[in-house]
């Protein structure tokens, strides 16, 4: 199994595209986590890994996109980690109809594609993370830990085409420009790219959380982003922000 789940991940809006160490297990708190994969010998392996965190709950496991649809609505989970290759229906179509029905579940794609098209395709359809399946075990831990808590993580060796990809789609004569940000919206969108959580921009700013929250729907809109991830990519793919060192 740990062979299967051993490089290291960036994460982009936790940490921007700089990798950072896992955040610690928050006191009193238990991720709900629901598996969505073809393969139940993938599935009971990675149970098994995410059972021995003890912030971490395992509480279904879904063999095609579905039944991960499904138990979505009846267990409500925090995170999913979704394969892409499932019958029936896709982990990239699961993804998009699970989150148009519950924004606020974290979907994190783990899978053995690593071609540039699946990991645009899954930011496109809202996924917080893109890991690949011979990522370390911890890395696994940090994407279900970051994710829950609203920030991403994609695999490092895919930012690149993704930033080519988003500057390629923004620039094309298609896609409506976007308005101009005023200087809080810039300071809230290079806190995302620094990866600050909803509390600490609050906190720096001086402002109520629930601002906070509203503040960053309005800016997603103006940038035309569903989520933290698409905004920190926009940005930097925009040359709104440059790219982290």
């Amino acid at each position: 199994m740990a062979g299967m789940i051993g490089s290291s991940m960036s994460m982009v809006g936790e940490a921007a595209f700089n990798a950072k160490p896992a955040p610690p297990p928050i006191a009193g708190q238990r991720i709900r986590v629901l598996l969505a994969d073809d393969h139940a010998l993938f599935r009971q392996g990675l149970r098994q890994l995410l059972e021995l965190e003890e912030d971490i709950e395992v509480i279904g496991d879904a063999a095609n996109g579905e039944e991960a649809q499904q138990l979505v609505r009846q267990l409500r989970p925090d995170v999913v980690l979704m394969d892409i290759n499932m019958p029936d229906v896709d982990g990239i179509t699961a993804t998009r109809a699970i989150l148009s029905e519950f924004p606020r579940t974290s979907v994190v794609i783990l899978t053995m594609y690593r071609e540039d098209d699946y990991a645009f395709q899954a930011v496109r359809a809202g996924a917080r993370g893109y890991l690949l399946k011979n990522a370390g075990s911890q890395d696994v831990v940090r994407a279900v830990r970051v994710t829950s808590q609203g920030a991403s993580m994609i695999d490092p060796t895919l930012v690149p085409s993704l930033l080519r990809e988003f500057h390629r789609l923004v620039n094309n004569p298609g896609t409506p420009k976007v308005e101009r940000l005023n200087d809080r919206e810039m300071t809230l969108l290079r806190m995302l790219v620094d990866g600050k959580s909803n509390k600490e921009i609050a906190s720096e700013l001086d402002l109520a959380e629930s601002t906070v929250k509203n503040n960053l729907s309005l800016l997603f809109q103006k940038l035309g982003a569903r989520d933290r991830t698409q905004a920190a990519v926009y940005a930097i793919a925009r040359g709104l922000l440059p790219k982290p060192e």
